[in-house]
């Protein structure tokens, strides 16, 4: 299983939200690039990046820190937050990501999400943002409606390769993750499912492992301490 130390960007600095609430922002550190190369130095191979901003209003305030992270941290990364066009998607990848993610355009237009999977392959990524088992949308601003086993059927019918599904009520919470959430997920689909939300301990991270997870997210876990970035890795490994 491979694991994805977190940055979640919001004015230029490192951030973390509480169940995805903009209005309880953590500000961690004003200088994601090292965070990154702390990541890096740590043995990760891989970051998550959220454009907070960007996924409320569908826009990249932040695209040069994100390329500055991909071209010169040594980390594999993968982006999510205000992609909704292809010209965006081309944008991030030619700076150097090499996973974007797609949250509420894949949600919203599932003939775009179709043609981009055609065209880009495993580049692409869908975030399922689950809040009561629905499909949250616009920085989990907005609930679409859209039931998440239904959604995640059809981005498998689809072709999407690669799934990142958060439980937004455990979001930053610290209360471990939803083990029975993605045990069902892993047994109803044969996409790769990464898990995020809530994945605050080694015992998650070994456990998200022995239910055949492709990876998890670590984030607020990493910048309280609760886990060394280190040993997270070698228990994913």
């Amino acid at each position: 299983m491979i694991l994805l130390p977190a940055i979640d960007l919001y004015e230029k600095k490192a951030v973390r939200l509480y169940r995805g609430d903009y209005r309880q922002m953590t500000v961690y550190d004003d200088d994601p690039t090292a965070v990154a190369g702390a990541f890096f130095r740590a043995g990760a191979e891989y970051v998550h990046i959220v454009d907070l901003e960007g996924a409320k209003n569908g826009t990249t305030p932040n695209f040069d820190l994100v390329q500055d992270v991909a071209r010169g941290s040594g980390l594999r990364v993968e982006v999510g937050g205000g992609i909704r066009s292809e010209e965006t998607i081309r944008k991030y990848l030619d700076a150097g990501v090499f996973r974007v993610i797609l949250g509420t355009a894949a949600a919203n237009d599932p003939a775009f999400l179709k043609r981009m999977v055609q065209t880009y392959g495993g580049s692409i990524a869908v975030g399922v943002d689950l809040s009561g088992g629905f499909v949250a949308v616009k920085g989990w601003t907005e609930t679409s409606g859209l039931n998440g086993e239904a959604f995640c059927r059809r981005l498998e019918e689809i072709g999407v390769q690669t799934v990142i599904c958060t439980d937004i009520s455990r979001d930053g919470a610290m209360r471990g993750a939803n083990r029975d959430l993605y045990q069902t997920l892993v047994r109803m689909f044969s996409m790769n499912f990464i898990a995020s939300g809530g994945v605050s301990s080694l015992d998650d991270i070994r456990a998200l492992k022995a239910l055949g997870l492709y990876g998890a997210i670590v984030g607020k876990a990493y910048y309280t301490g609760a886990i060394d970035l280190k040993q997270a890795i070698e228990a994913a490994e």
